[in-house]
């Protein structure tokens, strides 16, 4: 059974660069960072970084959540993101974007008003 999101994984050409990158966007300092894995912990899932993948924009794509999917979209480009998909409403007041960020991965981000926390049972 699965029991929800924990882990999304970005390969990165570069894992210092990739680290102090997301260390911006994120606002907070690793939790575990060796040269194998740097890892992120980001509302309670995981945010983590390998070296020598391949980067892309294809196969699953995580949606992390944000209070304001304008605004984190904008912010993401000033520290260097690049547009991949705009902020677009898809119903019921849910919004969504994405942008690859410079070290070629999508980033996806929402704003869902109904989204709820739930425990873990």
């Amino acid at each position: 059974m699965l029991l929800g999101l924990r882990t999304t994984i970005y390969p990165v050409a570069e894992l210092t660069k990739a680290k102090n990158w997301y260390e911006q966007v994120l606002g907070i300092k690793p939790y575990f960072d060796q040269p194998f894995y740097v890892g992120f912990s980001v509302g309670g899932f995981e945010l983590g970084l390998i070296p020598d993948g391949v980067p892309g924009t294809s196969g699953p794509q995580a949606l992390w959540g944000v209070q304001n999917v304008s605004e984190e979209f904008q912010r993401l480009v000033v520290l260097g993101a690049t547009e991949l998909e705009p902020v677009t409403e898809v119903g019921e007041g849910i919004k969504v974007a994405a942008v690859k960020d410079p070290f070629g991965n999508r980033l996806g981000i929402i704003e869902n008003p109904h989204f709820k926390v739930s425990a873990v049972r």
